[in-house]
């Protein structure tokens, strides 16, 4: 029986590899497109960087060194040039897919950073494994630039699970509605009406601004911004803007939201400050057939009828009146009670004491009926 060569001796105590085989190998030598590993055969293994990630343009120096260990999988026993091929990015994906698998039959919620931003979601990869989440999966709500998204971290669920045809899915729609049907419970738990809650502007239009209170958005009505009149709700409010708000009422997950906060009530003194036969100065804020509207304050409007602005005939207020022009009349009407104030420029022309009767030349007007007409009329043009 002849001796074996060393060089037969050497081959003999290597061992066999087969494609698809995982094999460890121990790291000999780096270069930025490529990693040399010695796996135990008779050749080396070669780890190219695309075979390493799919990430683009990886300096593989930055992710390895001579003397590391590395689980591979064999892709190719010889190259033709007596070289093996070793990819890690599929074994990754094999164990990522794994991965996905179990986290989607146990509805495991997934942490990962954007890869991606396309046309038509998010891209992210999980243990090389790429998931794609749609742009209406991405928010509760519509999202016109998803670019704010690139790079960040963040968490969803596998809602389809297909490897076949490659097809990953991921929702993070889920995870927010499910967020804030918790933060709703809670917050619907701890408020009642008369309370005061901090809240974040979160869109405003011509009727109101839209609150949000931390589990629900609250309507902050336009009529209830201030205890004097709002023209136009953008010009005060701005998205984004905290504010204190008193809770008016709660119907179901409907809160209807107020700024009007009873120590800031422009009514308080009134009754002192606007007692009958006082003169007052104030501006005049809209006007109708009837007569012109006077604001002696932020939040108390006073009439002046058409019938109490001269002693001759007048037609209509705006035959003689301007809106913003400033007037003084003498207060013929309070009544607190209604928060209604009649005003008489005629009265002050005369020397004659004021009448107050039924019968008198002073009209009363329903005020808050007037205004509560003319927003809903302003509501209907829009």
């Amino acid at each position: 029986m002849s001796e074996l060569t060393f060089e037969q001796m050497l081959e003999e105590s290597l061992k066999t590899i087969h494609t698809g085989e995982v094999v460890e190998g121990v790291v000999i030598d780096v270069k930025p497109e490529e990693i040399i590993l010695n796996i135990g055969y008779k050749s080396d293994g070669v780890l190219t960087r695309n075979e390493y990630t799919n990430e683009p343009n990886v300096d593989l120096t930055t992710v390895a060194k001579p003397g590391d260990t590395m689980e591979v999988k064999v892709l190719k026993v010889n190259d033709g040039e007596g070289q093996v091929l070793l990819t890690y990015k599929r074994l990754a994906a094999d164990r990522g897919n794994k991965r996905i698998e179990e986290a989607y039959n146990n509805r495991e919620v997934l942490k990962a950073k954007v890869a991606q931003v396309l046309d038509g979601g998010l891209s992210v990869v999980v243990e090389e494994v790429r998931i794609f989440i749609p742009a209406s999966l991405v928010s509760d709500t519509y999202e016109k630039d998803l670019n704010k998204y690139a790079g960040q971290e963040i968490e969803f669920v596998i809602s389809e699970y297909n490897p076949k045809r490659r097809r990953y899915i991921g929702d993070r729609k889920q995870l927010i509605l499910e967020e804030k049907a918790e933060m709703q419970k809670k917050l619907f738990e701890t408020i009642k009406p008369g309370d005061t809650i901090e809240g974040t502007v979160k869109n405003v239009t011509d009727f109101g601004a839209f609150i949000d209170l931390g589990g629900c958005d609250g309507l902050l009505h336009i009529s209830e911004m201030s205890w004097g009149r709002v023209e136009n709700p953008k010009k005060v409010f701005k998205v984004g803007e905290v504010l204190k708000v008193l809770i008016k009422d709660i119907s179901g997950t409907k809160v209807a939201l107020s700024l009007k906060f009873e120590d800031a009530n422009p009514w308080k003194g009134a009754a002192d400050k606007y007692a009958v036969g006082n003169e007052v100065t104030g501006r005049v804020a809209r006007m109708t057939d009837f007569g012109a509207f006077i604001e002696l304050e932020p939040g108390i409007d006073a009439l002046l009828h058409v019938s109490q602005i001269s002693k001759e005939h007048i037609e209509k207020p705006s035959d003689v009146l301007k809106v913003g022009e400033e007037v003084t009349a003498r207060v013929v009407d309070f009544n607190e009670a209604d928060r209604k104030i009649s005003l008489s420029i005629k009265a002050m022309l005369t020397s004659a004491p004021v009448e107050t009767r039924e019968d008198a030349d002073v009209v009363s007007v329903d005020i808050d009926a007037v205004i509560s007409n003319e927003n809903a009329e302003e509501g209907t043009e829009e």
